[in-house]
């Protein structure tokens, strides 16, 4: 089964419901995700916790998340990019050996891939 990584733009889109993610199509994959993206999330939009339907959501997308180690900061504060966030979601992907990784971030779909993860905005 494929590993997916779900950038934090793709969790923050089904949280939201602002694009027409397919939840059916995910579930035939390995899904995970970065710690750091519930932060963002939760930051950006002042939810305060416990938050008992983000338990809910994250039971029925059935992801599990990359544990934020110290060699992940490290490496994300190396590059690839300038931006932290965005190295921290690359590396995640990478220690959890994810085939690809999912987003609609223009600057990273540009990459195409990050070591063997294809970086792409659908998967095909």
């Amino acid at each position: 089964m494929d590993r997916v990584f779900l950038d934090t733009n793709i969790l923050i889109d089904i949280f939201e419901h602002r694009k027409d993610v397919d939840l059916e199509i995910l579930s035939h994959y390995y899904l995970t995700y970065s710690p750091l993206s519930i932060h963002i999330y939760l930051y950006l939009y002042k939810i305060k916790v416990p938050l008992p339907e983000i338990y809910t959501f994250m039971e029925k997308l059935e992801a599990d998340a990359v544990a934020f180690s110290d060699d992940i900061l490290r490496k994300a504060l190396e590059g690839p990019t300038s931006d932290f966030e965005d190295n921290v979601q690359l590396h995640s992907a990478a220690e959890a050996g994810c085939d690809y990784f999912l987003t609609n971030d223009e600057k990273l779909l540009k990459m195409k891939f990050f070591g063997k993860t294809r970086i792409s905005n659908s998967i095909s």
